[in-house]
């Protein structure tokens, strides 16, 4: 059964798969998410993933035969593409916009397999819904340094849950990889999603 490679650093991403019985050897693209420009959000996560992927396919540490996931999210609100803020300052401006609002998570995700070279592309994109949140939760909240490293400076599966209100759509995605797109995207390459479990289980 092939090997899934993830093409991330994220933790999040990581603790999805595993908890959805796929074991996925970790290879950090180091793409620079800054290089883009002029793209929509949408058209922003897709192209980062097809780097991300791209990046780490002669890497020594990709077991041959693998499936390579390059993913990358951002937050669309106003029609710009929020990414990760960076910087304390950043996550409170962010939030002071965010607050009350509805915005659009697009992930990206980009699957190549090693052994055809063919490659699949796909966006995901979930409204969220955020909560009026006060000026004193948003600085006790960036104090956390959760905010600062994650795209659109929340996350729903952490500390930043509490202030998301609601969303539409796939949860995981929101996470930052969305497991039925990337089931449909093996399928059209060929493999099955299940096919993953037997490998997570023979590792």
């Amino acid at each position: 059964m092939p090997t899934l490679v993830l093409a991330s650093a994220s933790p999040a991403r990581l603790a999805t798969l595993r908890s959805a019985g796929v074991e996925p050897v970790v290879v950090v693209s180091g793409v620079d998410e800054d290089q883009l420009t002029g793209l929509s959000p949408a058209d922003l996560a897709v192209r980062l993933a097809e780097l991300k992927s791209a990046a780490v396919l002669e890497r020594p540490e990709v077991p041959a035969g693998a499936l390579v996931l390059g993913c990358d999210s951002v937050l669309e609100l106003d029609g710009e593409a929020l990414g990760k803020p960076g910087t304390p300052e950043e996550a409170t401006r962010r939030w002071q916009a965010m607050r009350g609002r509805t915005g659009v998570l697009h992930s990206g995700h980009s699957l190549r397999d090693t052994t055809t070279g063919e490659h699949r592309s796909t966006t995901s994109s979930t409204t969220v819904h955020f909560a009026e949140v006060t000026d004193a939760e948003i600085a006790a909240y960036v104090a956390t340094g959760e905010p600062l490293h994650v795209a659109g400076a929340f996350t729903v599966d952490g500390l930043g849950g509490a202030f998301v209100t609601g969303i539409e759509g796939d949860f995981h995605n929101v996470v930052g990889v969305s497991l039925p797109a990337v089931r449909l995207m093996l399928a059209d390459l060929g493999h099955a999603w299940t096919d993953l479990w037997v490998a997570a289980a023979a590792g």
